[in-house]
């Protein structure tokens, strides 16, 4: 029985060790090429912050690693806008196997976009970045994509003629780019493409290309678009074109040209205002001489001789009947008056800062023509404005106007002139506000021009609502401009931006960075504020400078802390109402010539979009400044800034970032790292900024520590009001002191 027994173990483990090389081998439950895609791109991105993520192995389908989502063993999406990534994608995309949606919008990722992306992919969105060079021809590769983003970057050169194989795309968005060129003809290919964005480019040609797709809604404005607008066009619901050099005519659909009525022969046998275009081959000369035949002169001559009697029989029963009552006179006078006097200058509503076109008198064939085209343009987008008496027989008015908006309307045609009324399209007119005089409205033509187009060297900072420019007006006069990435927005209608626009007008105090104006053109959103020549307090403590780190005083990093807590006390208990800032970072307090600390981005937490922007990247801020109840309620309050302003103290006081991926796993965090450590008079010496270099005192220090302790608890309820923190820190400074010494 023994033996038996020991023969079937034996047989069963030979079994076993032929079958192990037949099973696969996988440390994790993650397909291994896609774990190594995604380690090369964690690599490429500069290794941030990213909760789950590792540069080398791990299990991204089972780890739950922020932004990823799997189908079984495969990574079918990434999904990480608005979570402050850098560095590049890297060229190693295409080694995912089932990648579906990559979504990386309103970061900072830069260098060029890959050309080697993968096959699978459906929906692809890096709008919102600062990716340089040209798009990749590499485009005919994606048979299955749906929808491209790349609005809002800094690609140049001209569009690859590349979209043969795009036949299921439906959403292209390149706005916001430095493109030009023409349209690729291969984008008649792009049969199911209903959006297109292309504004705010360089690009050049017609719209040829475009006139047979199903688009529904159409953008090309600020571009060198030129020539006739096809006909079809002006069928999409949506379609926006101001800002182009298109000529005032609109080509006829190449299916079949509009019929033109004949032209009625004159006098000397030429057309009602227009001269026969003659051929260098004479052949005009001659049917010109074929046409006057003898025949057709002497009865020609015949039908003048008796016009020639008519007139005279008619001026003869004119004189001879009776003489009509002077009221008759006046009511026919009236009557015909009011047709052939000339048209006053109408008066137009459009909000726009184009002057309104000038009515053209043309020939009949010309009237005939733009009426024809007129009546396919939709009714919607037309505003007409005609003079007309108000009632015939009473004395006319100056001037009367009737919208021609509406449908049936009827006029009789002027018989003796006709005037061509070009089509205007009128924009929705906002509610009026009071905003402060301090508010200028600027163009987004004057906001390229001071930007430099918004071109590179101008970019000066970013964020999760957008870029910063630096722009430099014709007086030497320098701005910030903050150039807000429509897709994260929560606000779209203009009426909502301007109740924005006036409440942060409204917010004035030294600590706070003033508002000097705002953009609203051509459905941008542009914010203008005042410039700050030393950049972000962020840059300041973080970026390796020897000679700025000199000016990082003791005594100047508490003043800063100061100006910052006066900023929130003024939100939190002066204005009306209160303001809760929901973004207070150091990256957001900007330091001026004398390092004095000013707080943007003020009152723009209505802008964070809760479910765009916090749940994806809400474990990012839980790392670095938002304490874990806003996450959790996904509420933020005052209490929060204060928390979010204990985490700005900590960096001043140790010259450390929020959270730092390159340092221990125990502190990695900053307030977890430090919260336990700041009564520890040993460990608070250990904790201070080496650049500090003694230049402070302990006492000094230790007060700084008790006041971060207070703002960081973790129960909200426990966070001291704002007002009391300003006079916390004031009780740190001598009434008198002298200059240099230390606090």
């Amino acid at each position: 029985m023994m033996g038996n027994q020991n023969l079937k173990i034996l047989a069963l483990a030979f079994v076993g060790s032929l079958l192990i090389p037949t099973v696969p081998f996988s440390l994790g439950y993650t397909y291994d090429q896609d774990v190594y895609a995604i380690n090369l791109l964690y690599t490429a991105l500069g290794s941030p912050p990213l909760p789950g993520w590792i540069p080398n192995g791990g299990d991204p389908c089972t780890e739950n690693w922020q932004g990823v989502s799997c189908a079984l063993s495969n990574i079918t999406s990434i999904i990480l806008p608005a979570a402050n990534l850098g560095g590049q994608l890297g060229d190693k995309l295409n080694n995912f196997s089932s990648l579906i949606k990559l979504d990386l919008s309103n970061n900072h990722i830069g260098g060029s976009i890959p050309s080697n992306l993968p096959a699978t992919v459906q929906q692809f969105y890096l709008s919102a970045n600062q990716f340089t060079g040209s798009i990749p021809s590499s485009l005919s590769a994606l048979s299955l994509l749906t929808a491209l983003s790349l609005n809002n970057n800094l690609l140049t050169g001209e569009l690859p003629d590349s979209f043969q194989a795009l036949t299921s795309l439906t959403n292209l968005n390149l706005a916001f780019n430095n493109l030009t060129g023409g349209l690729p003809p291969s984008l008649r290919s792009c049969s199911s493409l209903t959006t297109l964005d292309i504004q705010n480019n360089q690009l050049t040609g017609s719209l040829d290309v475009l006139q047979d797709l199903p688009l529904q809604e159409l953008n090309i404005e600020n571009n060198f678009f030129s020539g006739p607008v096809p006909v079809k066009l002006y069928s999409i619901p949506n379609f926006k074109r101001d800002g182009n050099q298109f000529n005032t005519s609109i080509a006829p659909s190449p299916s079949s040209s509009p019929r033109l009525p004949p032209p009625s022969p004159t006098a000397d046998g030429a057309s009602s205002g227009e001269t026969p275009p003659s051929t260098q081959d004479g052949t005009h000369s001659v049917s010109a001489k074929r046409f006057w035949t003898t025949g057709k002169v002497v009865g020609g001559a015949i039908v003048g001789v008796a016009l020639c009697a008519i007139c005279v029989l008619s001026v003869t029963f004119c004189v001879s009947c009776p003489c009509k009552s002077e009221d008759d006179k006046i009511t026919k006078r009236q009557e015909f008056d009011s047709y052939k006097a000339p048209m006053k200058k109408a008066t137009y509503r459009d909000n726009t800062t184009h002057p309104p076109r000038i009515a053209k008198t043309e020939s009949s064939n010309q009237v005939a023509k733009t009426q024809e085209v007129s009546s396919r343009i939709p009714e919607e987008e037309v505003d007409q404005k005609v003079v007309v008496p108000e009632d015939v027989g009473k004395k006319p008015k100056e001037q009367h106007e009737i919208d021609m908006t509406g449908k049936g309307a009827i006029l009789m045609p002027p018989p003796v002139e006709k005037v061509v009324v070009n089509p205007i399209v009128r924009p929705r007119s906002p509610k009026k506000l009071k905003l402060p005089s301090s508010v200028e409205v600027f163009t987004v033509a004057a906001l390229q021009q001071y930007t430099n187009s918004f071109r590179p060297e101008n970019l000066i900072g970013g964020g999760m609502l957008g870029n910063v420019y630096r722009a430099e007006l014709p007086g030497g006069k320098v701005l910030a401009v903050k150039k807000l990435d429509v897709s994260s927005l929560v606000l779209q209608s203009d009426e909502a931006f301007l109740d924005l626009v006036s409440a942060i007008g409204k917010l004035q105090h030294q600590n706070i960075v003033k508002l000097e104006g705002y953009c609203m053109e051509h459905g941008q959103r542009l914010l203008v504020y005042e410039y700050c020549s030393n950049g972000t307090l962020y840059e300041a403590i973080h970026f390796d400078d020897p000679e700025f780190n000199k000016k990082l005083s003791w005594n100047s990093r508490i003043l800063m802390a100061l100006g910052i807590a006066r900023a929130l006390e003024y939100l939190h208990e002066v204005c009306e109402p209160h303001v809760v800032h929901g973004n207070l970072k150091s990256a957001n307090v900007l330091l001026d010539n004398e390092l004095l600390a000013h707080v943007s981005d003020c009152g723009l937490a209505p802008l964070i979009a809760t479910g765009s922007v916090n749940q994806l990247s809400g474990h990012l801020r839980t790392l670095s400044y938002c304490d874990p109840q806003s996450i959790q309620s996904d509420t933020y309050t005052s209490q929060s800034d204060v928390y979010s302003f204990g985490v700005v103290m900590l960096e001043l006081l140790t010259g450390r970032k929020p959270y730092d991926s390159l340092r221990p796993r125990g502190e990695q965090s900053l307030v977890e790292w430090a919260r336990h450590q700041l009564h520890d008079f040993t460990s608070l010496q250990k904790m201070v900024d080496p650049c500090l270099a003694g230049t402070y005192t302990l006492k000094s220090i230790s007060k700084f520590a008790d006041i971060i302790s207070l703002c960081v608890q973790e129960d909200p309820s426990f966070r001291p009001p704002m007002s009391d923190i300003v006079q916390q820190i004031l009780d740190m400074m001598p009434r008198r002191r002298r200059d240099g010494e230390s606090f």
